[in-house]
């Protein structure tokens, strides 16, 4: 490519089709782009140089990631978290580095290529894991907070490190050196926290005022960009500063809009990030030294999955949790190939020892989504201990749900959650709530709500809690990777059984829809018919006219409340948007309809739709057209009042 256009054009089309090409694979995209770098990078087909350029571009591709997770964060929860991040984290990396001085000595690199290469090791994919756990929805569980505090604390100490490396190879003042350094981020980061909590709200607000999503786009820019280049003229890392703008952004009501703004920079940079890390590899050292490199492999995850693993059984973790959070940081980082670049031009490891590391570490980055994403498999192979606690947990749940039938499943008790309990109490319908979120279980179940500890993704938490008795399922937070999983067991153990499922916008309703979701609620959707409802009131429009605007907008949109039984006071107020009704039709023995499948009653010729087919007290909705009638079923119907005239006069019945 002779240009930087031509380039950025041809990276794009192959990343268009890599992607595609592993989605339908059923594998991560991260891993299309890595491989799509090492085929085009310079020790492959050569199509893609991998210039200075290209990687201070990708670079930014982990800045919007860690600003997105930090959106995540709030400064309570940091502190909240603060073992994880200074205890675990510090110890993970301080033991790596002693690990990596003992191999040095007795491969006769030396002590101190030994640190260097234990430092480099130290570090994870924070651009890898991150995106994979929020996809995952396990940034909040144990195994997920202690990776992620681990990962932060790897952020910090590679500004030590970059100290450390040089002063090891000239033998200077290592530790005037990291005295300095460790000042120099204490202060910038207690001043942007300080300064960042007193001025970004109120700059937010006058910017929004403004009325300007140019403005507003360019602002959110601006501020993650602006801290990010502060922390590293103050010798921090880029990732670190935009960290904490998000985490500053996270305390403000401007949270979810600018998570949307930068979502589209954040996942093409990470895109180019990925493939420049794949550019690195050198695929004739791969091919030469392919056994040392397979053993460096090897080495390197092994050693970091018992080292983090054991460390966290030291810690008195449960087995599965610290087993999970050894496979999370198994792999290198991309700190770390900084590092390992900088060890190499201080003359600490050897060009030859470099390349074999460089492409261990990039293949073990390369292995992190499959161990991530069969973790809890490994786990149940390896922690049996710790699957017979969580039998128990699932026998908790089903005595706590013994008895109780025709009730709903409650995926999720966050405040929507809670909100949708408090409807069913009032309507006298029995629930039953799972949340993994053990101190928000503990305080609701001392209050008397019937909630219980349990991930409703897993088949044997939703058969204990009688997904088989339950007449629908709520999934209440809005996770479109964990709803596609309780849809596909809904399917799987009670075909036919309603699920609702809550999402932010109707980004993902198709994927939903096709999964099985009964019917798929967002929040933007119903935010705006709230928002026109009191707007309409406001300027005048009467209660009755406003009511009836709502619900035709709900009935184009949800497809379970179109229609209404017809009253004696409907007449007066018809319209002729309002002509759709809902009829209940019994079927008697020997009149027509009785004995045949639905499908052969005809009725789509007639504009009617069966909505339901009650029989024996028991309602199912959206029925297939192979259901065999029988006398005594009850047939909804919906259509206009001429064509439920014309079922009735065809079926007969009433």
């Amino acid at each position: 490519m002779h240009t930087t256009l031509g380039l950025i054009v041809f990276l794009l089309a192959a990343a268009v089709l890599t992607t595609a090409l592993f989605r339908a694979l059923h594998l991560p995209a991260m891993l299309g782009y890595i491989a799509l770098g090492v085929i085009t990078g310079p020790s492959a087909l050569g199509l893609a140089p991998d210039t200075l350029e290209t990687r201070h571009l990708a670079e930014f591709g982990i800045v919007f990631m860690m600003f997105s997770i930090g959106l995540e964060f709030s400064l309570a929860k940091l502190r909240v978290m603060r073992f994880q991040v200074f205890g675990f984290g510090s110890l993970q990396v301080a033991l790596t580095m002693l690990l990596g001085l003992a191999a040095g000595i007795m491969l006769g690199l030396g002590w101190a290529a030994g640190i260097a290469l234990g430092g480099a090791l130290a570090m994870s994919s924070t651009a890898i894991v991150s995106k994979m756990l929020a996809e995952r929805n396990e940034l909040d569980q144990p195994h997920g907070k202690l990776v992620f505090g681990a990962l932060l604390f790897q952020d910090l100490a590679v500004v030590p490190l970059l100290i450390f490396i040089p002063s090891l190879a000239s033998g200077g003042d290592m530790v005037g050196a990291l005295t300095t350094a460790g000042l120099k981020a204490a202060i910038t980061l207690g001043l942007i926290l300080v300064l960042g909590q007193r001025l970004l709200r109120p700059w937010f607000q006058i910017v929004a005022r403004r009325k300007s999503a140019e403005l507003f786009m360019l602002n959110v820019l601006f501020i993650t960009l602006g801290l990010a280049y502060v922390t590293e003229q103050a010798g921090l890392s880029l990732a670190l500063g935009a960290f904490v703008a998000g985490v500053l952004i996270s305390e403000t009501e401007f949270r979810y809009q600018v998570e949307g703004d930068i979502r589209p920079f954040r996942d093409v940079l990470m895109g180019l990030f990925f493939i420049s890390v794949g550019m690195m590899l050198d695929v004739g050292i791969v091919a030469d030294r392919w056994g040392d490199v397979l053993l460096a492999l090897a080495a390197l995850v092994a050693a970091k999955l018992a080292l983090v693993a054991g460390l966290g059984w030291a810690l008195r973790q449960p087995p599965a949790t610290a087993l999970r959070t050894g496979l999370g940081l198994a792999q290198a980082g991309e700190f770390g190939l900084v590092l390992l670049a900088l060890s190499s031009q201080h003359g600490l490891v050897s060009a030859e020892a470099q390349q074999i590391a460089l492409a261990a570490m990039l293949l073990s980055m390369m292995t992190a989504p499959f161990l991530i994403d069969y973790s809890q498999h490994i786990v149940q192979r390896v922690a049996g201990g710790e699957w017979l606690r969580r039998a128990q947990d699932v026998h908790a749940i089903a005595v706590k749900s013994f008895g109780v039938s025709r009730h709903v499943i409650l995926c999720g008790y966050g405040r929507t959650g809670q909100s949708l309990a408090r409807i069913l109490e009032s309507e006298g319908i029995p629930f039953i709530a799972l949340d993994h979120d053990l101190a928000r279980v503990k305080a609701a179940a001392a209050a008397g709500d019937n909630v219980v500890f349990g991930d409703s993704t897993r088949p044997e938490v939703m058969l204990a809690a009688g997904l088989h008795r339950a007449r629908a399922v709520a999934v209440t937070y809005a996770h479109t990777p964990s709803a596609l999983k309780i849809l596909a067991l809904a399917r799987e153990m009670k075909p036919g059984l309603p699920v609702i499922v809550r999402t932010i916008d109707e980004a993902d309703l198709d994927r939903l829809k096709e999964a099985g979701a009964t019917e798929v609620v967002p929040e933007v959707l119903e935010g705006a018919l709230m928002l026109g409802s009191q707007t309409l009131l406001m300027a005048g429009v009467p209660l009755a006219s406003v009511l009836r605007r709502i619900r035709q907008m709900r009935e184009q949109r949800y497809s379970t409340l179109r229609g209404f039984y017809g009253g004696l006071t409907d007449a007066e107020s018809a319209t002729p948007d309002e002509q759709e009704r809902l009829l209940p039709l019994r079927l008697e023995a020997g009149l027509p309809g009785t004995g045949k499948r639905l499908g052969e009653l005809g009725l789509e010729e007639l504009n009617v739709t069966v909505v339901a087919v009650r029989r024996h007290g028991i309602r199912g909705s959206d029925p297939d057209p192979e259901t065999r009638l029988e006398a005594g079923d009850v047939l909804i119907l919906r259509g206009s009042p001429e064509a439920l005239s014309a079922v009735e006069t065809v079926l007969g019945g009433g």
